[in-house]
C-alpha cells in the first residue's frame, strides 16, 4: 500500500482544477492498493487555486500571498495518514511545490526547474517514508 497523488491517478484536484493521469501509475494502482492524496486540498486550498511555488524557504503565489501555513498544514495530514495505514511509501507529482521529489520550481514562475523537495515530500522524508515520483515508476 502506498500513498499516491490524486492527479496522477486521474482525478481533477490540480491548481488549473485539471489532473495529471499517468498510465505507469493507473496500471500501477490495478495491481496495489494506491490511496489517493492531494496535501494542498488537505492544506484547506479549493480547486482550483493560485499557483503557487517555493522560494526562500516559503511557498508564495502568483499574486505575492505567503501560503506556506496551507502547504505544511496539508503535509501533516498527509504524514497523519501515512502513520494511520502504516504507510512505508509514497508515489507523488514531480516539481509540485508539495509533491516535487528531487525538482520543483524555482519560485519565478518562469517554468525554471532547480533542486529541492516539496512541502510534503521534505516531511515524508524526515519520517522514513520513501518518496517516489512517476518518473520512478
Amino acid at each position: 500500500m502506498k500513498l499516491c497523488s490524486a492527479c496522477l491517478l486521474g482525478l481533477k484536484c490540480r491548481y488549473d482544477g485539471k489532473n495529471k493521469p499517468n498510465e505507469k501509475v493507473i496500471n500501477l494502482a490495478a495491481k496495489e492498493t494506491l490511496i489517493p492524496i492531494c496535501p494542498e486540498q488537505l492544506g484547506g486550498f479549493s480547486t482550483p487555486r493560485k499557483p503557487a511555488e517555493q522560494k526562500n524557504g516559503q511557498v508564495i503565489t502568483e499574486d505575492g500571498d505567503d501560503v506556506t501555513i496551507n502547504f505544511e498544514s496539508g503535509a501533516k495530514q498527509v504524514l497523519a495518514l501515512a502513520k494511520l495505514y502504516d504507510i512505508r511509501s509514497a508515489i507523488l507529482k514531480q516539481r509540485s511545490p508539495s509533491c516535487g521529489c528531487g525538482q520543483i520550481y524555482d519560485g519565478t514562475f518562469s517554468k525554471t526547474i532547480i533542486e529541492g523537495d516539496g512541502i510534503t515530500t521534505k516531511l515524508l522524508k524526515e519520517n522514513g517514508i520513501e518518496v517516489l515520483t512517476e518518473d520512478d515508476i
